[in-house]
């Protein structure tokens, strides 16, 4: 979950994540993430996520669903006092529970019947009113493991991709990862459409944007040209194409966004 200005997000929120603490959950399980606020003197805040190539069955009021890899910038309004807990599936973690396409996820949420048996109702009435974030990590393991699938080998591949892309920054093209890999260009689409949700490009495009949304925020950079280049964008105007499709914001629109902390 890539939060944007995460710095000013967290004069108003406390995230944490906490690892799994079964080795056999921590095959399809990448964290759980919990968000604790209490705003009740203070004004309501709506914050903004870019997305990532993984699912999250996310547990809150009335709204605990599971939802697919969303293809752009979204955003969450908390107010009063509450909490929210997330389940970060690896990327291609969510299919072996749900058994179709991920692509069919994508924008889109489903309810969790079925990952687990346990009624909406019974998680937020139990994981919601846990004041301690690691006992609430702790709680919400227990719902996975009545329907926890066999270990699928596609899961570990996907990972490794996924993996892949984000420690190269160089990667610019699906051929580059097909190579690397030794995979056809049409069994990597496939693979993607059915583990993950997104194409491959898609998330080639979406490592570098939110590796340029992080530099912007922590003033990591001399100027956009020498970001866009680092980034291996050699056509400015592609890159603010692709940062605006993305974010919603050309590069100096969410820049001059900004506000002081």
């Amino acid at each position: 979950m890539g939060i944007l200005k995460l710095q000013q997000g967290e004069q108003k929120f406390k995230l944490t994540r906490h690892a799994p603490s079964s080795p056999e959950l921590n095959y399809f399980v990448k964290h759980f993430w919990i968000i604790q606020w209490d705003l009740c003197e203070r004004d309501e805040h709506v914050q903004a996520v870019i997305p990532n190539p993984c699912a999250n069955l996310v547990v809150e009021p009335n709204q605990t669903a599971i939802y697919g890899v969303s293809s752009h910038k979204f955003t969450h309004r908390i107010e009063g006092k509450g909490s929210v807990c997330g389940v970060k599936f690896r990327p291609g973690g969510l299919y072996p529970f749900v058994q179709i396409p991920l692509s069919q996820l994508t924008n889109r949420s489903m309810p969790i019947h079925t990952i687990t048996p346990i009624t909406p109702s019974r998680i937020e009435a139990e994981l919601l009113t846990i004041q301690d974030a690691s006992k609430m990590a702790e709680c919400a393991e227990f719902y996975l493991f009545p329907k926890l699938p066999s270990p699928d080998p596609s899961v570990m591949l996907v990972n490794q991709i996924v993996d892949y892309i984000s420690t190269n920054q160089d990667l610019t093209r699906v051929d580059q990862v097909s190579d690397y890999f030794d995979i056809n260009a049409r069994q990597l689409q496939r693979l993607f459409n059915q583990y993950v949700g997104v194409p491959p490009k898609w998330v080639i495009k979406i490592n570098r944007l939110q590796n340029a949304a992080e530099s912007m925020d922590y003033n990591d950079y001399n100027d956009l040209i020498n970001l866009s280049n680092d980034l291996g964008y050699y056509d400015q105007s592609h890159f603010i194409k692709d940062f605006k499709s993305i974010i919603g914001l050309t590069p100096d629109e969410y820049i001059k966004q900004r506000q002081p902390i």
